[in-house]
C-alpha cells in the first residue's frame, strides 16, 4: 500500500505500508539519491532490533552509511541529545545533500526530524517508524521537535520527510503497552473524522489486537489517510489540523503533571474521554456515544479513568502553556458526533475541570 502526500498542492512524499522491509531499497532508490551519505538515528531499544537490517539495505544504496543511537525514552528528547547529533554530523562531514534516517518510534522521529530541519538549515530525512504510535501519527505531517523544561515539543519546526516507510512486521515486537499507546491515536482519528472506521475498529478489535497483518495494514491505511487529508489541507496547523489534537490539550497536561509516568497514548485516551464528557454535557453527543468511545479505548487496553492522584488545578495551569493556544484562548477540540469534530475556543476552565473530574476514580 502506498499513500502519496502533498504539501502546498505539490507532491511531497509517499507513505509506504508494507509487511516487511523487502520494498525499502526500491522505495529509497525511487528518490534518485546518488553519492550521498546516510546517518541512521535510532534509540537503544530499536537499534538492537532493526539497525543491522536497515543498514544492510542502505549499504546497497551508498558506501557511506553511519549510525548513532541514544538512550530510549522521553528522557532523551531534549536539546542535549540534539547537540550530540550535531557534533556527530559535523565530525562525519554531513552536508545538505546527505540524508538522515529516523529508525524508531515517535521520540526518534521527532528528534531526527528536528535535527534534519535545523542542521545546515535543512537536510532531507526518511522516516522508518517502528511503533504504531509513530506509524499512525508522528511520522506523518512534518511536525518535529523536542521537549523543553518539561513541556512536550515546545521547541520544534515543520519539516516534511522525503519518505515514510511503515513495516507492519515491527508491531510484533512491541509491548502490549506500546501497542495500546499507538491505538489511542488510531481511535482518535476515527472519532474526529470517520464514523465507519470507528465501527470497523469495534468489529475488528480481536484481529487488530492479535496483530493480524492484513487487518493492521488496512487499519493503518485508513488511519493514515485521515491524517494525510487533514495535513494536506492545513500543513502548518493554522486551522483544521488542530482537529488532530482531540484529547491532547488535557492529555498533554496530564502527561506533564505525572512526569511521563503514563504513555502518551494513555494520556491521549484520558484526554479524549474528558473531551467526550465535555461534549456530552454540552448536549452535542449522547451518553451512549460517550460510552462507546470509553469502551473502545478500554477494548484496546487503555484506561478511561486515571489511576494516579493528580492536582487538577496544576493540570489546568499546564493547559495554558499549550502550543495550540491562539490569542490567549485554547483551541479545544469537541465532537458533534463520532466522526465529526470541531474546534472551539470557548471551553472554560470550569468545563475542563469537570471533564477532568469525570476521568478520576472517586
Amino acid at each position: 500500500m502506498i499513500l502519496p502526500v502533498n504539501y502546498e498542492n505539490k507532491f511531497a512524499y509517499n507513505i509506504y505500508i508494507k509487511e516487511d522491509f523487502a520494498a525499502l531499497k526500491a522505495a529509497i532508490k525511487s528518490l534518485d539519491l546518488y553519492k550521498v551519505k546516510y546517518c541512521i538515528i535510532s534509540d537503544s531499544n530499536v537499534s538492537a532490533l532493526y539497525q543491522h537490517t536497515v543498514q544492510s539495505i542502505l549499504s546497497e544504496c551508498s558506501d557511506k552509511v553511519f549510525n548513532i543511537s541514544f538512550i530510549a525514552g522521553e528522557v532523551s528528547k531534549n536539546l542535549d541529545t540534539v547537540n550530540t547529533m550535531y557534533k556527530f554530523l559535523i565530525k562525519h562531514k554531513f552536508d545538505r545533500n546527505d540524508i538522515l534516517v529516523a529508525l524508531g518510534g515517535g521520540v526518534v522521529g521527532d528528534l531526527c526530524g528536528y535535527v534534519a530541519a535545523s542542521y545546515l538549515r535543512g537536510l532531507r530525512f526518511i522516516q522508518i517508524p517502528t511503533s504504531l504510535l509513530a506509524q499512525a501519527d508522528s511520522s506523518i505531517g512534518g511536525k518535529t521537535g523536542v521537549d523543553f523544561m518539561s513541556y512536550k515539543n515546545l521547541v520544534g519546526a515543520f519539516h516534511m520527510p522525503s519518505l515514510v516507510y511503515s513495516n507492519i512486521g515491527t508491531l510484533r515486537t512491541l509491548s502490549s503497552e506500546e501497542f495500546a499507546s499507538g491505538m489511542a491515536e488510531v481511535v482518535k482519528s476515527a472519532i474526529i473524522k470517520d464514523r465507519f472506521f470507528f465501527d470497523l475498529l469495534e468489529h475488528k478489535a480481536g484481529k487488530i489486537k492479535a496483530k493480524d497483518s492484513l487487518t493492521c495494514m488496512d487499519m493503518l491505511f485508513r488511519s493514515d489517510s485521515i491524517k494525510k487529508a487533514v495535513v494536506e489541507e492545513d500543513p502548518k496547523e493554522k486551522g483544521v489540523r488542530a482537529l488532530l489534537n482531540f484529547g491532547h490539550t488535557l492529555g498533554h497536561a496530564i502527561e506533564k503533571e505525572l512526569n511521563f509516568k503514563l504513555s502518551h497514548g494513555q494520556c491521549v485516551a484520558l484526554g479524549s474521554c474528558a473531551a467526550a464528557d465535555i461534549s456530552m454535557k454540552r448536549h452535542l453527543i449522547s451518553s451512549d456515544e460517550k460510552k462507546r468511545i470509553e469502551n473502545l479505548f478500554r477494548t484496546f487496553d487503555l484506561d478511561n479513568k486515571l489511576r494516579y492522584n493528580i492536582d487538577i488545578e496544576s493540570v489546568l495551569k499546564a493547559t495554558l502553556n499549550d502550543k495550540k493556544m491562539s490569542l490567549g484562548k485554547i483551541k479545544f477540540i469537541l465532537i458533534n458526533s463520532i466522526g465529526e469534530a470541531f474546534i472551539d475556543d470557548s471551553v472554560s476552565m470550569e468545563e475542563m475541570r469537570e471533564g477532568l473530574k469525570s476521568i478520576i476514580y472517586e
